[in-house]
């Protein structure tokens, strides 16, 4: 590749003309300076550093006077046992007879028997069965034995109430609870009903057992 740099623009080819000019300057320089300036001697400062005085002064001794010790404590007075005490005391015989027969302690009395509270265990109701309870007489017989309370009627409360009925294998209702009501006093008037209502109990396999439905109740004022 043809170089196309100006001869006068390249540094590099007078590098070695500065360098050996500049060492010769330099020698000649420190041959002159050794050769006219005389020699000179560095003399050492000394440095006289302020000295502190001190001052020695007496301490005088103190002398410790010699206190009196304190008076002791009053002993305090310890009553004596008089002589008539001391004759009232009997002491017992300590000696062991080792032919002494021992009784064995009579056994301890017998507790008296408590009744055991027998825990009667809640009742399992099944939740589906092959055959559902159903209220004798169907939905309308639960309807026919609600009374509409005065409040639900005047406030014009309406709604349905459910209520979940817990019947036995005899189809009676041990027990009921609102799952959804309406409040006005209906989910009272709700519960009233289902539980004076008699029910086909529910079956499984062909057997009564309990179970647990749930039974809608309808408001409505006509």
């Amino acid at each position: 590749m043809p170089n196309f740099k100006s001869p006068k623009a390249d540094l590099r080819s007078k590098y070695k003309k500065v360098l050996e000019i500049s060492i010769v300057l330099s020698l000649a320089f420190m041959v002159l300076a050794f050769k006219f300036f005389p020699d000179f001697t560095v003399e050492a400062a000394q440095f006289e550093a302020p000295q502190d005085l001190l001052t020695v002064e007496d301490i005088q001794q103190t002398k410790q006077e010699n206190r009196p010790p304190p008076p002791p404590k009053p002993p305090i007075p310890i009553e004596a046992p008089s002589d008539n005490a001391l004759d009232d005391i009997e002491l017992s015989d300590t000696d062991l007879d080792e032919t002494e027969v021992i009784n064995e302690p009579p056994p301890p009395p017998k507790e008296e028997t408590t009744t055991k509270k027998v825990v009667e265990e809640e009742p399992v109701y099944f939740v589906a069965v092959e055959d559902m309870p159903e209220p004798i007489g169907g939905i309308g017989a639960i309807q026919s034995k609600i009374v509409y309370p005065e409040i639900a009627k005047r406030a014009g409360v309406e709604g349905r109430v459910y209520v979940l009925a817990f019947v036995d294998e005899q189809g009676d209702v041990t027990k009921a609870q609102v799952i959804k009501g309406i409040g006005a006093g209906c989910d009272e008037a709700a519960l009233e009903a289902v539980k004076k209502t008699k029910f086909k109990p529910g079956k499984q396999r062909g057997k009564p057992v309990k179970v647990q439905v749930s039974i809608p109740v309808m408001f409505r004022l006509q």
